[in-house]
């Protein structure tokens, strides 16, 4: 079992900067590949970045360029920056960690609101 504390959202304006955290307790966190997706109203959940435990990164091409995950093991905690914000990065935002073989594990999401 895992369980993910996302934290750190809130209201920012357009061009402003927010940095997501997620905690994990409960399993060994390193063997997780960690992501974050988001969901905004009215459009199905996606993938904004993910992390594997040997650090490699990918990226929505949407985010590319301005969001930036990385984990510390020691911490059992992935960030998401976000840095140039766009009023359509406004979604509710959730930690997900996956191994092979098992269902992945969500949290329970972090409103992230960008102002025009």
């Amino acid at each position: 079992q895992v369980q993910l504390v996302e934290s750190g959202g809130g209201l920012v304006q357009s061009g402003g900067s927010l940095r997501l955290s997620c905690a994990a307790s409960g399993s060994i966190f390193s063997i997780y590949t960690m992501g974050w997706y988001r969901q905004a109203p009215g459009k199905q959940r996606e993938l904004v970045a993910a992390i594997t435990r040997g650090g490699r990164a990918n990226y929505a091409d949407s985010v590319k360029g301005r969001f930036t995950i990385s984990r510390d093991d020691r911490k059992n905690t992935v960030y998401l920056q976000m840095n140039s914000l766009k009023p359509e990065d406004t979604a509710v935002y959730y930690c997900n960690a996956a191994v092979v073989g098992i269902d992945p594990y969500w949290g329970q999401g972090t409103q992230v609101t960008v102002s025009s």
